[in-house]
């Protein structure tokens, strides 16, 4: 299972990214928002000089039409965007005609395993389940990730189970565990992955030892 982070910040992605576990970064408006007023296409670009995998920038429009041409002008800032449209009429269109087109379409706010296998027989290339917001109405959020992955694999579609709406590292276990081809996480849950009180007081130790030892 790869990491990417979900932020548009790019202070985050260089801190995190030289860890070698960020395999690429997912955006949208909302994040942008947070980032005081860049561009969409600088920041973008911005990522792009940090990390050498998937990008997925956000589509704002509500029409097919609209969506494709918005598409596009996103495909072309760099060969790593992938486009992120949400599923439904309109999109499920845009899906097809974009990915006709070799645009790599990442479909984001998928609550159902229908609108998965739809997306995915229409030619995503990422399939975007919301596990926490699942969660958030009482409804089991990773089993539909395992779901995802199930449909996908069986029949052998092209696009990759991408677990979004993680909260806690226990979130990303799971993921792995039911087989997420990917899982977004906003970056602060790497030091919560990291770290643990009996590893910082097992360092402390040593470092005691060794100095009693005198090699420090």
């Amino acid at each position: 299972m790869q990491l990417f982070l979900d932020t548009a910040s790019i202070d985050e992605i260089r801190k995190y990214a030289r860890y070698g576990v960020v395999s690429g970064v997912t955006t949208n408006p909302s994040l942008l928002a947070k980032e005081g007023g860049v561009s969409y296409r600088e920041r973008i670009l911005e990522i792009a000089e940090v990390v050498d995998g998937p990008i997925s920038a956000e589509c704002v429009s509500r029409t097919a039409d609209e969506l494709v041409a918005e598409a596009r002008e996103l495909a072309s800032w760099h060969p790593n965007v992938v486009v992120k449209i949400p599923i439904d009429e309109e999109g499920l269109e845009a899906i097809h005609r974009c990915s006709r087109e070799g645009i790599r379409i990442n479909t984001t706010l998928i609550f159902t395993a229908n609108q998965a296998m739809l997306a995915a027989m229409a030619g995503a290339a990422y399939l975007s389940p919301f596990v926490g917001r699942l969660d958030d109405v009482s409804t089991d959020g990773m089993e539909l990730i395992r779901t995802c992955v199930e449909i996908v694999e069986r029949h052998g579609y092209g696009a990759r189970v991408l677990a979004a709406s993680l909260r806690h590292p226990m979130h990303v276990v799971q993921a792995a565990l039911v087989g997420a081809h990917v899982a977004t996480i906003p970056p602060t849950l790497i030091p919560q992955m990291l770290k643990h009180p009996l590893t910082d007081s097992g360092i402390h130790r040593f470092l005691e030892d060794a100095k009693t030892a005198g090699l420090l």
